[in-house]
C-alpha cells in the first residue's frame, strides 16, 4: 500500500491521545495492506481514506458520538450500491441515490474480520466501477 513520505508523522499527530483507537487502526491497516496491497492510504485531518483510483474507505475517531457508543472505538466506512442490514452497522445513510455510506465501530481487532473485510473488499470494488 502506498502512502506520502510524512505518513507515520501525520498518522502520530492525528491518535494523539488515542492509544487503544491507534491499536486498532494498525490492525486494520495491516488487513488493509494484505488485502488492498495496489490501494492507497492518506491521512486527512478528519479521517484516514483508501483510495483505488477513487475513495473506497477510511478510518476515524468518531466526532458526533450517538447515545450508547462505545467511548474508546474506531469507526470504519465504506461505501456500497446498496444498504447493508446487518447490528455491526452503526449507521448507514444515502448521501446519493444508490450510494450508501455504512459506518461499523471497532472496539477490538477481531471485529476485522471476514466479514468486515468482505464488505470492504466490495466497496473496493463498488469504487472501481465509478465513472
Amino acid at each position: 500500500m502506498t502512502h506520502s513520505e510524512d505518513y507515520p508523522a501525520r498518522l502520530a499527530l492525528y491518535f494523539a491521545g488515542h492509544p487503544r483507537e491507534e491499536a486498532l487502526y494498525a490492525a486494520l491497516y495491516r488487513q488493509m495492506e494484505e488485502a488492498f496491497p495496489q490501494a492507497s492510504v492518506q491521512v486527512q485531518k478528519s479521517q484516514i481514506s483508501f483510495y483505488n483510483r477513487h475513495f473506497f474507505a477510511a478510518a476515524s475517531l468518531p466526532v458526533r458520538r450517538r447515545k450508547g457508543w462505545p467511548k474508546e472505538c474506531l469507526m470504519v466506512s465504506f461505501g456500497l450500491g446498496y444498504r447493508v442490514e446487518d447490528p455491526r452497522i452503526a449507521v448507514a445513510v444515502e448521501p446519493y441515490p444508490h450510494r450508501w455510506t455504512h459506518h461499523v465501530l471497532l472496539t477490538a481487532p477481531e471485529e476485522i474480520d471476514s466479514r468486515l473485510m468482505a464488505w470492504l473488499r466490495e466497496s473496493y470494488e463498488f469504487s472501481l466501477a465509478k465513472r
